[in-house]
This record gives structure tokens, sequence and C-alpha cells, in this order.
């Protein structure tokens, strides 16, 4: 992995007690070099199939990474000038002005985790002598723009130069995969792999959720109009994704809610959302009992099942309208996973090979109710903070107050879930310095071993993501 450091001080996020911080450096010496195992995330595949040059400094670090615009947003910056591109085709700003009005107000980011990714990707990618600042902003893009024309900046050789061994895209159940047909036959299957996404054809308030079932049926010969018929459908297109290297399958639920309806019951609650729209009430049913069909899949074909529960997503109605989805408008909501996940493990909960990894944006439920979860039923593997929290201090509070319950093996390590390129070192770099010390300090405690501190530091940061996505 590159973390060459440029401007950046060697010492970022260590303790500040020197005598805890030599040895959190000592033990970040031992992972800094580690592969990067990247089995969650949301690059273009498309990126890797082509492996054309990236356009410019714009549409690489700024259009891509919505942690970015959701703050300028904030602070009044209308996302034209930021080139997000609008549902109605209307211009908006490209290259050099989408720079400088990200340069304008890249202060704004101080001390938040984006200017460590965005400080991590100039310097010890990019080759940038000096963070962005409205003065050096045109010097800064012309050199960017250099380095991507380069053929070491392609997205291949970025691949190969971060030290990537996997990573993973999503895509849904619809997807004909054609980028990654392309890279089955480039050989690239395996470095690259995709992931099961079915919300479109799970969610009945997903846009376009019936025509989406129809298609479904059209895909796989199968009768979607049945329960059965439907769930056979998801079946054959998980068969399909695993032939380009899918492991796992990823899951966007506003709650952690499950079901285990008798079958007449299932049947019922389809023909009413093949329809028309169903009643809340009977939305959240039919995710939910779709949700412990899912379990049943992962426990037949040994898919892991990772579930991202508890946003509210979409939540200004005028952006979404504008711009589409995934514009920064999502917001965490409490979560019940205890009750939630009931039916689900209580049919599948002990079903061998069936492995589910949770996500929260609830960090009341970590020591709560994900800890003692994970530290009691097999399946259970806890994932790493994740969005608002994917963040130094969110995974300081994330390892405080897991670790005494579930341990470190219940972890499922890092995934870097993001859009961003260039922002992968970057966050597992992150990542590897905050466990690092964490570490650091129960050692310093003499809580652990010196030797032990190093094991744990290397599963943190390679083993444990490996072992929990089968990889």
């Amino acid at each position: 992995m590159d973390v060459g450091n440029g401007f950046l001080h060697p010492d970022r996020l260590f303790p500040a007690d020197p005598a805890t911080r030599t040895i959190a450096r000592d033990l970040y010496e031992t992972v800094r070099a580690l592969p990067i195992v990247s089995p969650h995330g949301h690059t273009e595949p498309s990126w890797f199939a082509e492996d054309k040059p990236f356009e410019d400094a714009a549409s690489l670090l700024v259009i891509p990474d919505h942690y970015l615009f959701r703050m300028l947003h904030s602070t009044g910056t209308n996302l034209d000038e930021l080139g997000v591109p609008r549902l109605d085709g209307k211009p908006v700003a490209r290259g050099r002005d989408i720079w400088r009005a990200f340069a304008a107000k890249y202060h704004l980011f101080r001390g938040t985790p984006s200017s460590l990714w965005v400080d991590h990707a100039m310097s010890a990618v990019l080759g940038c002598t000096e963070p962005l600042t409205p003065e050096n902003a045109d010097t800064l893009y012309e050199h960017i723009n250099e380095q991507l024309a380069k053929p070491e900046f392609r997205p291949r050789a970025l691949h190969q130069r971060f030290g990537i061994e996997t990573i993973a895209t999503t895509e849904g159940a619809l997807d004909p995969l054609v980028h990654h047909q392309k890279m089955q036959k480039d050989g690239w299957i395996g470095k690259v792999r995709t992931t099961y996404r079915p919300d479109g054809v799970t969610d009945p308030d997903a846009v376009g959720f019936r025509d989406n079932l129809v298609k479904l049926g059209e895909i796989t010969g199968c009768d979607t109009t049945k329960w059965d018929g439907m769930i056979d459908a998801h079946r054959k297109r998980r068969a399909y994704f695993r032939q380009f290297g899918a492991t796992a399958t990823d899951h966007g639920v506003p709650t952690a809610f499950t079901a285990d309806l008798p079958a007449s019951e299932r049947q019922a609650l389809l023909d009413k959302a093949l329809k028309g729209p169903l009643s809340a009430a009977d939305a959240e049913l039919f995710r939910g009992q779709m949700m412990t069909e899912m379990a049943g899949l992962s426990a037949e074909d040994g898919m892991v099942m990772q579930i991202h529960a508890g946003s509210r997503r979409n939540t200004d109605s005028g952006l979404f309208a504008t711009r589409g989805p995934n514009m920064g408008a999502d917001i965490p909501t409490r979560t019940d996973w205890v009750g939630g996940l009931n039916a689900l493990l209580s049919k599948y909960g002990h079903a061998p090979g069936l492995r589910v990894l949770l996500f929260t944006l609830d960090e009341t439920t970590y020591a709560r109710e994900l800890a003692p979860m994970a530290g009691h039923w097999e399946c259970l593997m806890i994932g790493p903070p994740w969005w608002f929290h994917d963040s130094p201090n969110g995974i300081r509070r994330y390892l405080d107050q897991v670790v005494e319950t579930a341990g470190f093996a219940n972890l499922a390590g890092f995934n870097d879930d993001t859009r961003a390129l260039l922002s992968i070192p970057a966050r597992h770099d992150v990542w590897r310095r905050e466990a690092c010390g964490f570490l650091a300090q129960l050692a310093a405690e003499h809580r652990i071993s010196r030797k032990d501190a190093e094991i744990v530091a290397r599963e943190l940061s390679y083993n444990n993501a490996k072992r929990a996505y089968k990889l």
C-alpha cells in the first residue's frame, strides 16, 4: 500500500503520549505495507474494465465523493458549481471551475476525515508538495492532470500500486455485469469482483419495483409473480454473480427488521405489492421477509450477507428530485438489532456456513446490542464503522465499545465502502493507524503483550477481512 508522506505528518493519528506513540509506530510498521483487501465498495467497474485515463482532478477527487459535496452544500455551495449531474440534463460546471470552487472552501474540511483522505491522495499518491488552497488551486490542478495522463495513473496501474489484493464493486440484481465480463476475459476477476445488491427487487419502495420484478423474471425465466418463483430467480442471479467473483451480498435497509411469515401470507403480500404501492407497514413486512429469505439463500450458497441498516435515505426531497439518490442527504436513525433480527436468527441463526456482517449508523448499539450478539452467534460479525463514523474518532469509539464483549475475532476487519478510488489507501491507512493506536494503549497498560498486539494488528488490517468475506 502506497502511504508515502509528502506533506503529511508521519505520526498523524498516533497517541499523544510519547511512550504509547512509540509502540503504535512500531506496530504500524508491521502492517503498513500489507496488501489491501477491499471486500465492499462502490468504485466504477468500468474504470478497471476499460482502463482509460481519468479525465481530470475534479472528476477524480470531487465529483464521486458525496462526503465532499455534502459539506459544501451545507454551507451554501450550489451543486452545479461542483459538477454534480442534474437529472434534467442542464449543464453544470466542469474541470477547472469545479476545482476552483472546491479549493475556495477546502478550509471547511479542517479536522474532518475528508481532509485526511484528500490530503493523503494529493500528497502520497499524486505527489503534491503542499495542501490545497485557493492560491495554489490552478497550479495543483495542472500538476494532478499531468500525473493522470501518465500510464502509471490509470485504474489498473493504481490498483497494483496501492497493493490491492482484491476489490469488490457493488451491482444491482438486474445488472448484466458487462464490465465484469470484460475483466473476466482479461483475467482480472478476483482482482476485481462484484457484489450482489438486490434492493431494487426486494424493497417495494424502490423506484420501479414492479417493473424490476418483471425484468427479474424475464432474465431468469422464473415466474416472479409467485413467491417461490421470485426466490428461485434470486437463486439464479446469485449464481450468475458468483461467476464474476462475488462472495457477498449487500442489503441497504432502513431498519434491521426481519420476518418469517407462513407461505400463504408471503404470497398474499407479493400479490399486493404487484398491484400497487404498499402501506408503510406492509412495505416493512415485505422487506423483513426478504431479509430472512436472503439469509436462507446465503445459508444455501455460502455467500456472505451484509446488512447496512439504519439510514433514512434521501431526506432532501428537492435535492432527490433534481439530482437523484446518494447526494449526502441521508441521516442515521435508531436501530433495534436484537428485536429486528429475531426472526432471521430464529430460523437460520444456527445454519452451518451462514455468515452475516452487521453495519450500523446507530453507535448506541455497539456495546448494548452488536457486541453481545456477535459474541454469541457464530454467524454474526460486526462490520467496521460505516459512513458518518468511518473516521478516526469513529474507529476509536467502535473499538472501545465492541472489543471487550465481542473480542477481535468477531470483527470483520476493514472495508473502505467508497466510490473515490484515490481515497482507498488513505482510508485503510487511517484504519491501520487507529487500530495500532488502540492496541498500543492495551500494550502500554500490559493488557496485551507486544507480540499479541502485532498478531492482532495484522488480523485487523488484513486477515479478518479475508476470513469474514470468505476470500
